[in-house]
This record gives structure tokens, C-alpha cells and sequence, in this order.
């Protein structure tokens, strides 16, 4: 089994864009398969988020966002963050995208990731964080859980084509 201390982490640039839609797309695809229609995963979401994240880098507003990459010290990809400040948000920082690829789950990437948002959030002068998982993602939201985010609401919102529920999590930065 790998081991989480042979992980770095790494800022992602316009030039991961691909790197990282292959994760995320991958990530959707192993966890989400019960919750959203099977010709989104296997046909669609690969170019969604392709587009998703060449945008995404590409944009505007970088100082506001961190990416960070997970690799292992063989160069291989393990996982990826996404957190940005949302000015005027109620919430505090959106932790927007959490993932470690499905075999590389269990070996504290996913906990190495959250705790650089945090960290990195923390030097922002933030004081909490906030994210949205799926309803019916009970892994996600066990582990979420564990690590002392508090469900705080739901809402309605449209994935894969789909009505869906997406739970809010927030996480309070004066926890250490």
C-alpha cells in the first residue's frame, strides 16, 4: 500500500487543465455511479469537465482560488483540491473540489488536500469553510464528517442532467 507521506502537493497550472478533468471525471465515475444517469458518466462528463477546467484555470481571479495536485513520489497524480474565497459569502471559502482517485483512497490524500485548504484559507483571513456533497455520497459525507465538518442546509441543484440534493458542510477554521 502507498504511503501518505510519499505524497507532495503541488500548485496545478493552466497546463494540469487536462490532468485535471481526467481525475475529476474519473473520481465522478467510481463514486457517482449510483447517483447520476450512466450515459452522463460513461459519455459526457470526461468533455464537461475538460471544458470545465480549461475555463476554470484560465480564468480570471487566480489569487482567489488554490489548486493543488497530490502526487505520489513516482510523479503519479493522487488527487486533487480546489478551494477560492467568495467575496460577500456567508459561508466563507468554497472548498469546491476534494478528490483522490479511487486507488489511491485510504492513504490520507484526501486529508493531506483538506488540510492545505484550510491552512491556505486560514492565511486568507478566513474563518470557515464550506462545501456541497451530493445527498446519497454517504462515503463522502462520512469522511467529512470525521474530519469535523457540521451539515449546516441543502439545496437544489442540476448535475449530470439531473435534479439533485446537494448537502452543505461547514468547517470552522479556529478548530485545530
Amino acid at each position: 500500500m502507498t504511503q501518505a507521506s510519499a505524497l507532495t502537493l503541488r500548485p496545478a497550472t493552466v497546463a494540469d487543465a487536462a490532468l485535471l478533468a481526467s481525475m475529476h471525471a474519473a473520481s465522478w465515475q467510481a463514486t457517482y455511479h449510483a447517483l447520476l444517469p450512466a450515459a452522463f458518466l460513461e459519455h459526457d462528463v470526461a468533455a464537461e469537465r475538460a471544458a470545465y477546467w480549461r475555463a476554470r484555470m484560465e480564468a480570471p481571479g487566480g489569487d482567489r482560488r488554490l489548486v493543488l495536485i497530490a502526487e505520489l513520489d513516482t510523479g503519479a497524480a493522487a488527487g486533487f483540491v480546489c478551494a477560492e474565497r467568495q467575496p460577500g459569502s456567508p459561508w466563507g471559502v468554497l472548498l469546491d473540489n476534494l478528490h483522490a482517485l479511487p486507488a489511491h483512497q485510504g492513504i490520507g490524500v484526501g486529508k493531506r488536500l483538506m488540510r492545505a485548504a484550510q491552512d491556505w484559507a486560514r492565511a486568507q483571513g478566513e474563518a470557515q469553510l464550506y462545501l456541497y456533497v451530493l445527498d446519497g455520497n454517504t462515503p463522502a459525507i462520512s469522511f467529512y464528517e470525521r474530519q469535523g465538518w457540521t451539515y449546516s442546509g441543502s439545496e437544489p441543484d442540476r448535475m449530470g442532467g439531473i435534479d439533485i440534493t446537494a448537502l452543505r458542510y461547514v468547517y470552522r477554521l479556529d478548530r485545530m
